[in-house]
């Protein structure tokens, strides 16, 4: 395992909710979903919320069993439910569904929609600084590669990074239920489908008729039949997806638009006025967000989508309405 190969924000990932509800809502109660946003979702190093649910999840033994996680618990209970900084979001907007499919269950339609994208927050940036630092070492490489300095799974540390790494992998799944929740409880209606899926993680997979440990950081699985949702920007519609399960590919596909300026560039390039006339173009609401992460500074999505269309099928679209970042 390597764990810089799988990143500082284990187990970050898109989850999107998809309502019984009318997409009218959102323009006509706009405002209204502006202040569901305002009030229950919170972003960054600072911001929580004041209650908290009883996850399952801070029952598992898993906490007590590792120092680095017992050290770690309260943290990740205060953060729950919330979301980091950079170009993590929550956002309401308008699914379409082109293509029926079993698994979502919708008929084709247009639905209001729930895209979150956030990680493992505080929980899972330590685990990553704590053992990529223990890898380099036990697995001494020389300055330009010590960021592949791995830890095998025959070992106590080894094993340790594993099943710290899928705690963190669940924890970040459990925010994403609980900001989901919040939302839903705050605007009204029923969830009647949800999707999910993930990267900056490692899995256990058979390739080439061999175990082997497949490290996903700008990918997302994308097996045969697996669905997924692959994002573009706050103004560029994203993609519901479903994984051909190409061999090629390691059965993966892009977790993203991925950038076309790096944040500096964007500093640099785009002003806010620059932004504001690309949303009003859009009709999107921003909350939050800067220049770093401008509309501008992201490929085209449809150009990404078209050059894996032999890793993905789309089923439908998600295209952001109202968008809230951390400031």
């Amino acid at each position: 395992m390597i764990p810089y190969g799988v990143g500082m924000d284990i187990g970050c990932r898109m989850s999107l909710s998809i309502l019984h509800t009318p997409i009218s809502y959102l323009d006509g109660a706009r405002d209204k979903y502006e202040k569901a946003l305002a009030e229950h979702t919170k972003f960054g190093m600072y911001e929580t919320h004041k209650s908290h649910i009883d996850h399952e999840i801070f029952e598992r033994d898993t906490f007590d069993l590792i120092p680095i996680l017992r050290r770690l618990k309260g943290k990740a209970i205060k953060q729950m439910g919330s979301s980091g900084g950079g170009n993590h979001f929550v956002e309401f907007g308008e699914v379409e569904i082109t293509e029926k499919d079993e698994q979502v269950g919708l008929p084709k339609g247009k639905y209001l929609g729930i895209l979150s994208h956030s990680g493992s927050r505080g929980l899972g940036a330590e685990i990553a600084q704590y053992y990529s630092r223990v890898a380099t070492e036990q697995c001494p490489l020389p300055k330009e590669a010590q960021n592949f300095a791995w830890l095998d799974l025959n070992t106590h540390l080894g094993l340790e990074y594993w099943t710290a790494m899928n705690l963190a992998g669940d924890y970040a799944s459990a925010c994403h239920d609980d900001i989901h929740r919040r939302l839903v409880r705050a605007v009204g209606g029923r969830v009647k489908a949800r999707i999910e899926n993930h990267h900056n993680f490692a899995w256990k997979e058979i390739h080439n008729g061999k175990e082997v440990i497949v490290h996903r950081k700008g990918a997302t699985p994308a097996n045969e039949n697996e669905l997924g949702m692959i994002p573009g920007s706050m103004t560029a519609k994203g993609f519901i997806v479903r994984g051909k399960g190409n061999p090629d590919s390691l059965n993966s596909a892009s977790h993203g638009a991925g950038r076309a300026f790096s944040r500096g560039e964007c500093r640099s390039l785009f002003t806010q006025n620059d932004i504001r006339k690309e949303l009003k173009l859009k009709n999107v609401i921003l909350m939050g967000g800067n220049a770093e992460e401008a509309p501008m500074a992201y490929k085209d999505i449809n150009e990404v989508m078209n050059s894996q269309s032999e890793l993905v099928d789309i089923l439908g679209t998600f295209q952001p309405r109202i968008v809230r970042m951390d400031k």
